[in-house]
């Protein structure tokens, strides 16, 4: 590709969520739950279906998309804590058809959830925890208006209950979060999805003007609300590119935090650019414009119907505004979208650098649950690649309950691992082919550390990584189907610009420490490298001819010159005290004319 997607500033308005990761079946546009919006059931979960049981995998991430450790997550009656990355695992939660739930919760923060509509596949959800700053403090008996610089505010009557529904006496501090539809990360930070119950128990979908979290807390840090018969007024900015588009008054709608979806509740009205209300209770609150909705399934293959992941969706309406989503490891992705009406369908690269889309085309209208395939075109500017291997502990056995980001460029990709195999797809540009693979060993905290590696186009086999974090250094090697070798530290690294004997700069690697799986633990190699780039792709250097560039592990590894096929990508080649990295694949003969296979990674720390 002549240059990365780079993928538009789309969030204009956060008007509706196009909910990641689930299953599509594939049709005309006029399948699937045909959702008539006047038949109204008699409870609101009677519109999600029947229970199923479904994967995920989630990352938490602070306002400044930090990771946070120890969030407490919760689906259904599943729970799980995130881990270093802010990741979390959570396998064969209950979920419903067409709705699942996400809680994330920790001391300090704002409590946060994501919505979604589950996949077959594995569900990833992202979210954005805001902190719980004291904006204002008050107390009961009071009346007091609480505000910040933007004008939010919430105005109240000194009256607060506990979780239990007694009353409440003394100081109580006021958390206050503005979220501004703006505001690109307001998607992240939001609860659920911009999916609600309207009053008269019928789904909808949002157009948000603008949101207020108000969460009250007590001296000892509990949970306070407004007590019985109590009421406060909020009033909500409305961002001046909207002002012409806001409606006089709108319907109010707070966040159930219980239930993971909107309920209208109230009306507010537009004062200069503020929207105020009157609420008798605190969480979540969104002047919205409802719509009726349905849920639309995109598919993406390329020309010859294989499916392809890691690619960006967006949804265009001329009344609703632009959202999108990311077509998961089956190829689809699925959410809600306005009903009736003619939409623009736009298809990123993951990995960007312009602003032009894949594809563009104009879909619907569609009046009921509905499947679309969209076909990526070939073209000589869109590399393909497949990144697979095998995610092994330190002691050899498969990861069960793990997984991999592969980083390119400043895009990350998160897959989960079980039984030790992973596969990662997505489209690059010509201009950068080296990416780095982490391995993380979710039960036993152990990680790979971060290797890197050159695409080997289509297909990128990185052979065996092993979480053995407690090492600093480690040379590993798989010949034909024979166990994984793994020699860990001390090792010898010297690199040479010039010296005796050699005609290129030189780089040597020797380590004859303690091994794991069996095989020999020598490593020796040598390599002369081009100069002054070093890093780069080199073929198997025979040392017989001084002349030559290239790598040879022949000394430990009875490797001859003969019908020698192994290629080493360099990708990393770091100052005194950094990292060497190095990974390897191929064909060669023993010294006995034997053929053989290896492929290994080599992630050492230069001494000189």
């Amino acid at each position: 590709m002549k240059c990365k997607l780079r993928l538009p500033q789309f969030f204009y308005l956060i008007l509706f969520s196009l909910l990641t990761l689930t299953s599509c079946q594939t049709d005309d546009g006029n399948s699937g739950n045909n959702n008539n919006q006047n038949n109204i059931p008699d409870t609101f979960s009677d519109y999600f279906g029947n229970q199923i049981n479904r994967d995920f995998l989630g990352t938490v991430v602070d306002a400044n998309n930090q990771p946070i450790e120890g969030v407490t997550i919760t689906i259904g009656s599943s729970m799980a804590m995130t881990d270093i990355n802010g990741v979390f695992f959570i396998n064969s939660a209950t979920v419903n058809e067409r709705f699942g739930y996400i809680k994330a919760e920790k001391t300090g923060y704002i409590h946060g959830s994501r919505s979604v509509v589950p996949t077959s596949g594995v569900n990833k959800v992202n979210i954005m925890l805001l902190e719980a700053n004291v904006v204002g403090t008050t107390n009961s008996g009071t009346s007091e208006t609480i505000t910040l610089s933007n004008g939010s505010s919430v105005s109240l009557d000194g009256n607060f209950i506990k979780e239990d529904g007694s009353a409440y006496s003394g100081s109580v501090d006021v958390i206050i979060h503005h979220l501004d539809p703006m505001d690109e990360d307001m998607a992240a930070q939001m609860p659920g999805m911009l999916y609600a119950e309207n009053e008269d128990g019928a789904e909808r979908m949002l157009q948000t003007l603008g949101m207020l979290a108000v969460e009250l807390r007590g001296t000892g840090g509990e949970d306070l609300n407004l007590g019985n018969g109590s009421s406060a007024e909020i009033q909500i900015p409305v961002d001046p590119s909207l002002l012409a588009s806001a409606p006089p008054s709108i319907p109010l709608w707070y966040f159930d935090e219980d239930n993971g979806y909107w309920k209208e509740e109230g009306q507010a009205v537009l004062i200069g650019n503020m929207y105020v209300g009157t609420v008798t209770h605190f969480s979540f609150w969104n002047c919205d414009i409802p719509a009726e909705a349905i849920t639309l399934c995109v598919s993406a293959t390329d020309d010859e119907n294989n499916p392809l992941n890691n690619l960006y969706v967006t949804i265009t309406s001329t009344t609703f505004g632009t959202t999108g989503g990311y077509i998961n490891e089956n190829g689809e992705v699925c959410g809600y979208v306005p009903s009736g009406e003619v939409l623009e369908l736009n298809v990123y690269s993951y990995e960007f650098c312009s602003d032009m889309p894949l594809v563009t085309q104009s879909i619907g209208p569609f009046n009921s649950d509905s499947s679309i395939t969209v076909i990526i075109p070939e073209s000589n500017d869109i590399i393909s690649e497949t990144v697979t291997g095998t995610f092994n502990a330190c002691d050899g056995n498969a990861i069960s309950n793990g997984y991999v980001q592969l980083t390119y460029g400043n895009q990350t990709f998160t897959d989960a691992v079980t039984n030790g195999s992973f596969e990662i797809n997505l489209l690059r540009c010509d201009d950068d082919n080296t990416f780095t693979i982490t391995g993380n060993d979710y039960d036993n905290l152990q990680t790979t550390g971060s290797i890197s590696y050159t695409f080997t186009t289509p297909l990128t086999d990185v052979g065996t990584i092993s979480a053995c974090d407690a090492v600093d250094e480690f040379v590993q090697y798989t010949i034909d189907d024979n166990e994984t070798v793994i020699i860990l530290e001390p090792f010898s690294v010297e690199f040479a610009v010039s010296g005796p004997n050699v005609n290129a700069p030189t780089l040597y690697i020797s380590g004859f420490g303690d091994g794991t799986g069996g095989g020999n633990t020598c490593f020796y190699m040598v390599g002369q490298l081009n100069d002054p780039d070093y890093l780069g792709t080199y073929d198997h250097w025979d040392w017989n001819d001084i002349n030559d560039t290239g790598f040879n592990i022949s000394e430990c590894q009875q490797i001859s010159n003969t019908n020698n096929g192994i290629i080493y990508n360099l990708t990393a080649l770091g100052e005194v005290g950094e990292y060497v990295d190095i990974n390897f694949s191929g064909t060669y003969e023993d010294y006995d004319g034997n053929p053989h296979a290896i492929s290994g990674v080599i992630h050492v720390l230069r001494d000189q």
